[in-house]
């Protein structure tokens, strides 16, 4: 990936990220993304009242994991508790995304149904994807720290009633995962939608997929696409340097 891991590039990323995410239809009117800043304990995410497809690097906050601003103007997402306390105890995590994808609430209100790696490209959730049982707004750090705990060491957790938060080691990756989900995800419900019984990858064809994953290069050429497929839809800014 072209550019150093700077704040400009981690803010202009999380901006890109978000529209292009609404673009996709990913997110509406709601949800939000967040980057963690480079050496400190604080983490960038769009204003509260801004649509998404207005973000951009220069709107960015600056949240500490206490969730105060302590740069920027405006008030954050209510949900900001959700980012602080994954940070907090996740230092792999880079990158979040709190969404509503339908889909991905559907999941989490059918009896004895769970998502399951359909697709290759779910070989990110292997592990597993866990659910929060709190449907409200996560506004509190104990609710937080609860979804933090169902969560875990994964990469995706569903929230029951309400949607979904996806974690990644960087933004452009997120982007990626998030696109993944949603194909995963319609892939189980199209087969449920006919009749049929989900046939889900076995350990063995996940392994057999692993040892051929190229997962930073992947990512890399799909934030490439995306960003260009932004840029052709004035979806997102072509002077951005968004590191693609």
């Amino acid at each position: 990936m072209k550019g150093a891991n700077t704040d400009a590039l981690l803010r202009a990323q999380c901006a890109a990220a978000t529209r292009l995410m609404v673009m996709e239809n990913l997110l509406d009117y709601s949800g939000h993304v967040s980057a963690r800043a480079s050496g400190r304990d604080a983490f960038y995410i769009q204003p509260a009242m801004q649509p998404r497809t207005d973000v951009t690097p220069g709107s960015m906050l600056t949240i500490d994991f206490d969730g105060n601003v302590i740069e920027g103007d405006q008030r954050p997402p209510v949900e900001i508790a959700i980012h602080r306390e994954i940070y907090k105890v996740r230092p792999d995590v880079h990158a979040i995304v709190h969404s509503h994808m339908e889909l991905a609430i559907w999941f989490t209100m059918m009896e004895g149904v769970q998502l399951l790696p359909m697709r290759a490209r779910a070989i990110r959730w292997q592990s597993g994807i866990p659910m929060d049982d709190d449907p409200s707004h996560i506004k509190t750090t104990q609710q937080g720290a609860k979804l933090a705990r169902a969560l875990g060491p994964h990469h995706a957790c569903l929230m029951r009633a309400h949607g979904s938060v996806l974690t990644a080691e960087s933004l452009p990756a997120l982007l990626v995962d998030a696109v993944h989900f949603d194909e995963n995800a319609r892939a189980q419900m199209q087969v449920l939608q006919a009749g049929r019984t989900p046939l889900p990858l076995t350990p063995g064809e996940l392994e057999q997929i692993d040892k051929h994953e190229m997962r930073d290069f992947h990512c890399e050429k799909l934030w490439k696409y995306y960003v260009g497929k932004g840029a052709a839809a004035r979806a997102l800014p072509g002077e951005w340097d968004v590191g693609a």
